[in-house]
């Protein structure tokens, strides 16, 4: 098991950009993939994006072009760049872990677009 703790979040208006950062207590290049996802208000928690073990990143089509996932292996710590962000991207963000037979997630980070 892995510990994760998100920070990055915090108040922008529409347009801004804020970055987050999930450090995790191991290895990050040991687990299969770490992603992002974020839950609204009254919504389910959905995927945002992510990177395997192998660099393959993924988008989903809401942020395609304005969000950018990375990974530091030396600094245990994953990375979502968000710019252009719009109101509709108001969420709980949270980072997760993932190899077989582990399923980590954080504590997430607030965000919120408004002006």
């Amino acid at each position: 098991q892995v510990q994760l703790v998100e920070s990055g979040g915090g108040l922008v208006q529409p347009g801004g950009s804020l970055r987050l950062s999930c450090a995790a207590s191991g290895s990050i290049s040991s687990m299969n993939a770490m992603g992002w996802y974020r839950q609204a208000p009254g919504k389910q928690r959905e995927w945002v994006a992510s990177i395997t073990r192998g660099g393959r990143i993924a988008y989903a089509d809401s942020v395609t072009g304005r969000f950018t996932i990375s990974r530091d292996n030396a600094k245990n710590t994953v990375y979502l760049q968000m710019n252009s962000l719009k109101p509709e991207n108001t969420a709980v963000y949270y980072c997760n872990a993932w190899r077989p037979g582990s399923d980590d997630w954080g504590q997430g980070t607030q965000v919120t677009v408004a002006s």
